[in-house]
């Protein structure tokens, strides 16, 4: 084998193990909590952040940071970096915790799990808040748990102390934040995967607004009851627990909770849905309003059926002609004498408003663009209608006067020889000898 397909076959192997391994470690924030009873009598919990690191290897590896606490994931059935395929490092921000059992004791049964475990989450949320993946880490153990309150006498965990534990069960959803139009269907994705064939899952979800919380779907899988819809259950069966929302109203606004079961783990996500819709722009002329020089016309633009509430409509001014340079064009002049009308409460409970100005023709604003342009939230950029000005000089009263004259006096005609055509027609039956 000649030195250059040596070298080929090593960058082959290099860039694979790199492809499949793409985040080694991630630098992690572990919120670390300190229960106790105050004077009053009171439960209270002190927070501490504390510098930690989420490493991916073997049993025995060193810690890539040494002064840091280190979660170190040795390899099992489930790879929480699959749900991290094609992020860098730098986009994810990490926090671990630890998780209470509540004095449920159950042997977890992935193969190789014997005696008692401490549970520890990480959530790993990406900077633009394109997913959200929690993963329960299992760091097995010889000591029982200590009962229903084991959070008031957790053990203490050093600063640079090698926590080696496998990832039992993970969560992930694409959709942590929806912003969906009415009358339109959303996917709300929520993802799961658990180490161990068969396990005792419970899927639910809620719907929560405003204080009220309503079940909108639940399955065991042990029992196979099933309550609701939503939720494929073939899908469910592959880890797919994504509700499908058929028809966008009003009222589908609020917080969706994905929540997953397995004993003694519980863990949910929430995916916020917000109903925007763009407004339906409008202006009362066409695309030329045509007046005479000092008229007055009342000029409106309507912005309709939009959610929610805040809009915005601005009224621009500007020379057609120079409007579309590139370089050098004067900026369009916002118009002050700009009026609003209330905002109207559709049935559907979406939105109307209109800006309006009565606008006084000139000469020398003949050929100006006015431009309408609405903002709202729901919009990439702001809708824009326009119109030209075309004023006229007014016609002259002697004009006008000399063709109303003329008119007259052409009625006259036509009615004298009327008359003279109907008497010379009376005489001529008149005089037929027959």
């Amino acid at each position: 084998m000649g030195p250059l397909l040596k070298i080929l076959i090593c960058f082959y192997l290099c860039t694979g193990v790199q492809g499949i391994n793409q985040i080694p470690w991630l630098p992690c924030q572990f919120t670390d909590e300190h229960v106790s009873m105050n004077s009053e009598g009171h439960i209270q919990t002190d927070l501490d952040h504390r510098e930690a690191m989420l490493q991916f290897g073997q049993k025995g590896d060193a810690p890539v940071n040494p002064q840091a606490i280190t979660f170190l994931i040795t390899g099992s059935k489930l790879d929480l970096r699959k749900h991290l395929e094609g992020v860098e490092a730098e986009e994810l921000e990490c926090v671990l915790r630890r998780y209470s059992t509540e004095g449920i004791h159950v042997r977890w049964p992935a193969q190789g799990a014997q005696g008692y475990n401490r549970w520890y989450s990480a959530t790993l949320k990406h900077s633009k808040g394109l997913f959200t993946v929690t993963g329960f880490l299992r760091q097995p153990t010889d000591q029982p748990p200590p009962g229903q309150q084991d959070y008031r006498s957790w053990p203490a965990i050093a600063d640079r102390e090698i926590l080696t534990t496998t990832v039992a069960m993970a969560i992930k959803t694409q959709t942590p934040s929806v912003k969906a139009g009415l009358r339109s269907q959303q996917k709300l994705h929520c993802q799961f995967d658990v180490d161990h064939r068969g396990p005792n899952i419970t899927v639910e979800w809620h719907w929560q607004h405003r204080g009220e919380r309503t079940k909108l779907f639940s399955h065991t899988s042990r029992s196979g009851q099933t309550q609701g819809s939503g939720v494929g259950l073939k899908a469910l069966a592959g880890g797919d627990a994504s509700y499908t929302l058929p028809f966008t109203k009003m009222s589908s606004e609020g917080t969706y909770i994905c929540s997953l079961s397995v004993i003694p783990l519980f863990t949910s996500l929430d995916i916020n849905l917000q109903i925007e819709e763009p407004p339906r722009v409008s202006i009362n002329v066409g695309p030329v309003l045509t007046l005479q020089d000092g008229g007055e016309q009342k000029v409106v633009c309507e912005a309709d059926g939009y959610y929610p509430l805040d809009v915005e409509i601005v009224w621009y001014e500007q020379d057609p002609a120079v409007s579309n340079k590139r370089v050098g064009a004067p900026l369009p002049k916002a118009l002050q004498n700009i009026l609003l009308s209330s905002h109207k409460h559709n049935q559907d409970s979406t939105y109307t408003v209109s800006a309006f100005f009565y606008l006084q023709a000139s000469l020398r604003a003949s050929g100006r663009q006015f431009t309408c342009s609405v903002s709202h939230q729901s919009l990439r950029m702001p809708i824009r209608k326009s119109f030209i000005l075309s004023v006229e000089e007014p016609s002259s009263w002697v004009f006008t006067l000399s063709v109303g004259l003329v008119f007259v006096f052409l009625l006259v005609v036509l009615a004298v020889m009327l008359q003279y055509l109907h008497s010379a027609r009376k005489k001529w039956i008149e005089k037929k000898p027959y």
